[in-house]
């Protein structure tokens, strides 16, 4: 417990919140759900607790993310989930703490808006925003400081980021909405086309983690999927394998590799040359989706390489953005478009 009100650098994800603590690391990992009353409004359960209840709540209660493609769908639940989730780390602080946040780099300023108020409304003394290909590629250890082209590819659940950094600053950015989410939903479909039974994004999140694929694998994986068969409506199990997610898959992962390859498109002629010898760096939880980097490298002809901890990247590097935030050039901390607010 934190009783001294330390920087919070937040990874406000659609699948998943990571907080890191300044001076104690990454102190929050939850998924980004609330569980509550629709009769009350009354918060009843956030985070894992409330991920187990997605599908399985009574009329009266509601498991939803309220965050949707990278950004905030439901301004209350967002600021919501978010005090419960501040209250664990900062319960007994004396001085509420300044927040950096990690946005995607394609965010309207109306987007902005919602997640300054929301974190604002959670506690917050100060926010300031940070593009996530940059947070990205702070937390993945990244060199961003030279005359050099650097990319980054944060693979997450709402969205995946592109960006070409240089000079502490992004030369190139795009996000798309296509990202670990878009893999479940994919899923669900395939099985739900090819064998006719229905699963949740639960069951599809275990497909995706356990035999999930986008590249041929050295030997064929297999799982067993449990659901409810279309036509009878009672229980049935399958048994999917590794090959059958590459069907599913391939339409998602190559958006993925589109979007990459038009970012380099777009990108002059000597970064381009900067990022071929330095290689791209992938972070995000989807993107150690097996066979991700193999794909990109393959269409980019790119060294491609997963960085450490790649789904904890974005809040390690709003962790480090809180201490650098002084010092670094303008431009490479988006604090909300200049606009801070403050208690």
């Amino acid at each position: 417990m934190i009783f001294f009100s330390r920087d919070l650098g937040i990874d406000l994800g659609t699948s998943n919140v990571l907080i890191y603590a300044a001076g104690k690391g990454v102190v929050l990992r939850e998924p980004a759900v609330i569980a509550l009353d629709k009769n009350t409004g009354k918060v009843l359960q956030v985070g894992a607790a409330a991920r187990n209840m997605l599908g399985r709540t009574p009329g009266n209660v509601v498991a939803i993310h309220p965050m949707q493609d990278g950004v905030i769908s439901d301004y209350e639940l967002t600021a919501k989930m978010l005090t419960e989730f501040i209250k664990r780390v900062v319960k007994h602080a004396i001085v509420k703490p300044r927040m950096i946040i990690s946005v995607p780099s394609g965010i309207t300023e109306v987007e902005e808006r919602a997640v300054i108020q929301a974190a604002m409304e959670a506690g917050a003394r100060r926010v300031y925003l940070i593009e996530e290909p940059l947070a990205a590629a702070l937390g993945a250890q990244m060199d961003i400081t030279a005359a050099e082209g650097k990319m980054v590819v944060d693979i997450g659940g709402g969205t995946t980021d592109v960006g070409v950094l240089t000079m502490n600053g992004l030369a190139q950015s795009a996000s798309i909405k296509t990202a670990g989410m878009e893999f479940d939903d994919a899923i669900i479909k395939y099985v739900r086309k090819r064998h006719g039974l229905v699963i949740g994004a639960n069951t599809a999140e275990e497909i995706k983690i356990g035999i999930g694929s986008v590249w041929q694998r050295p030997n064929d994986l297999t799982m067993e999927v449990k659901g409810r068969d279309l036509k009878t409506g009672l229980a049935r199990s399958i048994v999917m394998s590794s090959d059958e997610t590459m069907e599913a898959l391939k339409r998602p992962a190559r958006s993925i590799v589109d979007e990459v390859l038009g970012v380099l498109e777009q990108t002059s002629p000597e970064l381009v040359a900067d990022i071929a010898k330095n290689g791209i760096v992938l972070t995000g939880g989807a993107s150690q989706l097996y066979g991700m980097d193999k794909l990109l490298q393959e269409r980019t002809e790119m060294r491609c390489m997963i960085a450490d901890d790649a789904d904890s990247c974005v809040a390690y590097g709003c962790g480090k953005s809180l201490s650098w935030m002084n010092h670094m050039q303008e431009g490479t901390i988006n604090i909300a478009r200049r606009r801070l607010l403050k208690e």
